[in-house]
């Protein structure tokens, strides 16, 4: 069954300039957010299949937004993360059904490669909770430069029966790394880690 999606929200977040000093090209972050119906909402249920294919339906919608909004082919993609809120009437467990059996894959291919781990978070919310999607390097997590978060927040949302799905996505790591770790021209790209 797919997601019942009740809106979709896209921004992209630029940083020109950091501490008086121009950031060229500028630090690109787009965010993608789906406020879905919970289809288990109010009840328990053992099986969470309904909201693991629409995790599966989101990571490649998601992760294609996030791509057209930074305006960019996907093997430009750096970065990305993934993150949930789930309204009154549901349980945390339904965002790690979401989040964490299929989401990664479509992802993935919508970022072309990504050996790295997605980093994710999740929690309870009510209407205008905010949550920060975790970041870190698609190809390789010891890329220091590439630990960032961007904070998703939908005005009326999640209500009790929704939930919030985000995925953000980087052309960049921060603005002015200069904490050292292995370097994006380093990476070898097949364990995920370096």
């Amino acid at each position: 069954m797919p997601a019942k999606i009740r809106k979709l929200i896209v921004q992209v977040d630029e940083t020109r300039s950091e501490m008086g000093k121009s950031i060229d090209p500028p630090v690109r972050k787009a965010l993608a957010m789906a406020v879905i119906d919970n289809p288990y909402a109010g009840r328990y249920a053992e099986s969470l299949d309904e909201l693991i294919a629409i995790g599966e339906e989101l990571g490649g919608l998601l992760g294609t937004r996030c791509v057209q909004a930074l305006g960019i082919a996907p093997e430009k993609a750096e970065s990305y993360g993934k993150a949930a809120i789930v309204g009154e009437a549901g349980e945390l467990e339904h965002a790690a059904a979401i989040l964490h059996p299929k989401l990664g894959a479509p992802l993935r291919q919508a970022v072309s490669k990504g050996a790295a781990l997605v980093p994710s978070s999740k929690k309870m919310g009510g209407v205008g909770s905010a949550i920060d999607v975790p970041l870190g390097h698609k190809d390789a997590a010891f890329v220091r430069s590439h630990f960032d978060a961007m904070e998703a927040r939908v005005a009326d949302a999640p209500r009790a029966n929704e939930i919030v799905v985000a995925v953000v996505v980087t052309d960049s790591g921060r603005p002015l790394p200069r904490v050292g770790g292995l370097q994006p021209h380093e990476i070898k790209g097949e364990d995920g880690l370096r």
